[in-house]
């Protein structure tokens, strides 16, 4: 390419814009967990006030996948031919790179969502085509899940419901919000998994095709399978277990009282997982080695994670009801007695109109699930960045001609 990379390093002076905890001690470079070109441990400490910070040693060549131009005022951290500078000079920081839908450096919030909006636009054919095929079939078998549980979600008017009315009325609820709840996670993994090689093409401003993307994940298929099967038992682990002890007492109160839990538990595995998809297609690695990664890349991030994974939900939800409304309506236009017998207990909620909303919702998934699983594998490039300098391997990843997807580090 011919664009010049730029980044920040650690042990230059402009990456003191890192947060403290960002900035890790730096372990032996032998360990296989850093970046073969961590600095030694004496230029991770911020100089004393009113002293000037010692000339960093020219870059030595390196090998793989690219390496520095060391010509006389080159330091890791500036444009290519551009002298260094200071964050206290006139100059300011230097800008990081961006090959692709990212910066090469710690992100904020806004560049995340951005470059998931981006990637999306940019790699439409492939994102589309996958999030579309998976949208489809999980919103078949939540068709049919609809239509069994339909009959005794019908509103009652002038009567009380019978014990028994109400027992089969809660138990339909629970299982067609759970069924939507597990097809949604297996969904969120699935598509993150499919769309890392994609993703990652992006951050490096490399072009994307589906049969490429199909070919890089095809080789983990029994992998991933494994590790997706895993997260669905944990997650249903987390949200039965707390309600366990009351369904077997036959206890509603005791039960219900096991809701909040679950809903703790749950949050809890989502996130502290959710990086475990993308760590497995681009590293490569085995499916416990995976769910490790994610929770080591997690822990001291959680709550960072867990506000843009539901911001980032939040905003998915609003975008898929809005796309939704027009098909609900033209549903409601055709069940007989319109909207009214909705209202009144009349409605008779059939096959059409569970197949015209469950269309608008294959059309809105289609589009906003790739928002949510960009944000997710850009979480993971932007914790690799913080914790592991993953930003010099993708700039030189980024100053080669073709190539994979990043693959580890």
């Amino acid at each position: 390419m011919n664009d010049s990379p730029g980044w920040a390093t650690p042990g230059s002076p402009s990456d003191d814009r890192r947060p403290e905890g960002d900035r890790p001690a730096a372990p032996p470079a032998a360990d296989g967990k850093w970046s073969a070109t961590q600095p030694p441990p004496g230029q991770w400490s911020s100089p004393a006030e009113g002293r000037t910070p010692p000339e960093a040693p020219a870059p030595q060549q390196q090998t793989g996948w690219g390496s520095y131009d060391s010509g006389p005022q080159q330091q890791p951290g500036t444009p290519y031919g551009a002298p260094y500078a200071h964050p206290g000079s006139w100059g300011g920081p230097p800008a990081a790179a961006k090959p692709g839908v990212i910066p090469l450096r710690p992100l904020g919030l806004g560049e995340i969502l951005d470059g998931a909006v981006s990637t999306l636009r940019g790699h439409w054919r492939p994102v589309l085509s996958i999030s579309l095929v998976v949208a489809a079939l999980s919103q078949i078998a939540l068709l049919f899940v609809q239509r069994a549980t339909m009959d005794s979600a019908v509103i009652t008017t002038g009567r009380t419901p019978s014990a028994a009315e109400t027992s089969k009325l809660l138990g339909d609820t629970a299982l067609l919000y759970g069924a939507e709840y597990y097809l949604e996670i297996l969904g969120l993994f699935l598509v993150t998994a499919l769309l890392a090689p994609v993703v990652s093409h992006a951050v490096l401003g490399r072009s994307s095709t589906l049969p490429a993307t199909l070919r890089a994940v095809r080789p983990l298929a029994p992998r991933l399978a494994g590790l997706i099967a895993l997260l669905l038992l944990g997650a249903l682990a987390a949200a039965v277990l707390p309600v366990l002890p009351g369904i077997l007492a036959g206890s509603a109160g005791l039960a219900v009282l096991g809701v909040p839990v679950s809903m703790v538990l749950l949050a809890w595995f989502y996130v502290t997982f959710v990086l475990a998809p993308p760590a497995l297609v681009l590293e490569r690695g085995s499916v416990t080695a995976s769910l490790k990664r994610s929770a080591k890349l997690v822990r001291g991030s959680w709550w960072r994670i867990f506000g843009i994974s539901l911001l980032t939900w939040v905003l998915r939800g609003i975008t898929s009801g809005i796309m939704v409304m027009p098909f609900a309506a033209v549903a409601l236009f055709l069940t007989p007695g319109g909207f009214g017998s909705l209202l009144d207990g009349s409605a008779e909620m059939g096959w059409p109109f569970l197949i015209i909303t469950a269309i608008g919702s294959v059309v809105a998934a289609t589009v906003t699930l790739p928002m949510q699983t960009g944000v997710t594998t850009l979480l993971y490039v932007d914790q690799r960045i913080r914790r592991e300098a993953l930003d010099l391997e993708l700039a030189r990843a980024a100053g080669q001609d073709g190539g994979g997807p990043v693959t580890g580090g």
